[in-house]
């Protein structure tokens, strides 16, 4: 799956447990976040492992209550930590092979590229920092039908 699906992947199951948890302090099951995701529970499981070892999500295993929760308030994770606990590799790559360097453009084309790749990135990743998951639950809620119930267990969720 791309980097990119990964992420998004990340930030629905973080709207969906801060939306979720805002009345309750509880863990919820993978199955009840794959649903809302419509993916299935051990991928969302694999992404919220990366999102625990980055802090942003507990767990709790085994038995009654076992579970996801985000591991401090919505208002208090940026989608920038997100892109950093789930993205691996820069946005943008250069050349798998390089290029040929008798040529004056192929001599210059990485430089150049890396230059703008590095503004770019950098760019983004402040306006990800700008933006918290509650900023994305309010927009998510907005956007779509306000509903708790779809948001729980229904095919909508």
């Amino acid at each position: 799956m791309a980097v990119v699906s990964r992420y998004t992947v990340a930030l629905h199951a973080l709207t969906w447990l801060a939306y979720m948890s805002r009345d309750k302090d509880e863990f919820f099951a993978s199955d009840r976040i794959a649903n809302s995701v419509n993916t299935s529970p051990v991928f969302i499981r694999r992404i919220l492992g990366q999102l625990a070892k980055a802090r942003l999500v507990s767990v709790q295993h085994g038995g009654t209550g076992a579970g996801w929760k985000l591991a401090r308030a919505a208002e208090a994770i940026t989608l920038h930590e997100v892109y950093e606990a789930v993205v691996q590799t820069p946005l943008f790559e250069l050349h798998h092979s390089g290029p040929n360097l008798r040529c004056q453009i192929g001599r210059g084309i990485q430089p150049a590229l890396g230059e703008i790749y590095g503004e770019t990135e950098a760019a983004m990743k402040r306006q990800l920092g700008s933006t918290t998951i509650a900023d994305l639950v309010d927009s998510s809620l907005a956007h779509g039908e306000d509903g708790k119930e779809q948001a729980s267990d229904g095919p909508q969720g």
